[in-house]
């Protein structure tokens, strides 16, 4: 493990050096992405403070949802990056957020800046759990396998052999970059991209946190939470669908149905004996990822069918 190392009179953390040659790869990535599908670049001039901005607001955001009983008990420690809590992934969700209102007014759609951003942001995962390997950040659960790593520091509260699931996913991310390219030359339509990458990230992602062993706030769900969650995504992308061809009065009827659909669940949920079973909060985070990216490319390319 090497959590920093001198140079000269600094001393240089080892996850932010990581996490830095990141963002440099991932953006070189990302341009020439965009560039090469004929999108327009020159937003990122005009909006630079902005990207960067909403990059590092990204990243902290979900990183503290992923501890966010800490937060709430602390809510001063949250206006400062000294912790080092902080999520590439979520910097990347923050530069998507940025990239949707820039380019509104341009002949593209934001589904092909989703295509050319998402193998960038994957490349930029691979270098960011490296980072987190090194440093003893995100550990594995205790195995008995001979790949099995050993951590000397008192932020790891294992003295045995562990997973390095921060390789799991490097590697994991490393190959699903290849894959996004391989998909990216091969696909006809726009979305290709974006509904292949996500959804099997949050699938991996789903899997491989079953392997991590560093302290997390446990999330209680049961089947039925899944399936309400189901059907109120598709219940959102069909109403997407027809929001346009059904009078003002019924789209709002529509509306309120489903708001007093989903707090009649989330009220009658406490008094429903049904068996649940733990969660990371990042597991949820992933299939609330996989629900929403299927339902949004779906809709946008029946409404986009030339793309």
């Amino acid at each position: 493990m090497f959590q920093a190392f001198e140079l000269g009179p600094f001393l240089i953390w080892t996850r932010l050096l990581f996490i830095l040659l990141g963002i440099w790869l991932a953006t070189e990535f990302f341009l020439r992405l965009a560039e090469s599908a004929n999108l327009s670049l020159q937003h990122f001039r005009d909006h630079g403070w902005w990207y960067a901005c909403t990059f590092v607001l990204g990243g902290r955001i979900i990183a503290m949802l992923a501890a966010y009983k800490v937060y709430l008990h602390d809510p001063v420690r949250s206006v400062f990056l000294h912790d080092g809590n902080f999520s590439f992934l979520g910097g990347a969700i923050g530069i998507g957020v940025v990239l949707y209102f820039a380019t509104r007014g341009q002949r593209t759609i934001f589904l092909q800046w989703l295509d050319a951003l998402l193998p960038a942001a994957t490349l930029g995962l691979v270098f960011s759990w490296l980072g987190s390997f090194f440093a003893g950040d995100a550990y594995g659960a205790p195995t008995d396998v001979f790949w099995g790593v050993l951590y000397d520091t008192p932020s790891v509260r294992y003295t045995i052999p562990l997973h390095p699931v921060q390789l799991y996913y490097a590697f994991f991310y490393f190959a699903l970059t290849f894959l996004l390219l391989v998909i990216r030359k091969r696909s006809k339509r726009v979305g290709a991209e974006t509904l292949f990458g996500i959804v099997t990230a949050s699938l991996g992602a789903f899997v491989l946190e079953y392997f991590r062993g560093d302290f997390s706030i446990p999330v209680f769900a049961t089947v039925l939470d899944f399936g309400v969650l189901t059907f109120l995504f598709v219940s959102l992308g069909v109403f997407a669908l027809i929001e346009n061809r059904i009078p003002a009065t019924a789209s709002l009827a529509y509306e309120l149905g489903l708001l007093v659909g989903t707090a009649c669940y989330m009220f009658a949920r406490t008094w429903l004996d049904l068996e649940t079973f733990d969660l990371r909060v990042s597991q949820l985070m992933a299939v609330l990822a996989l629900l929403v990216t299927v339902v949004y490319v779906v809709v946008e390319r029946r409404r986009h069918p030339y793309f």
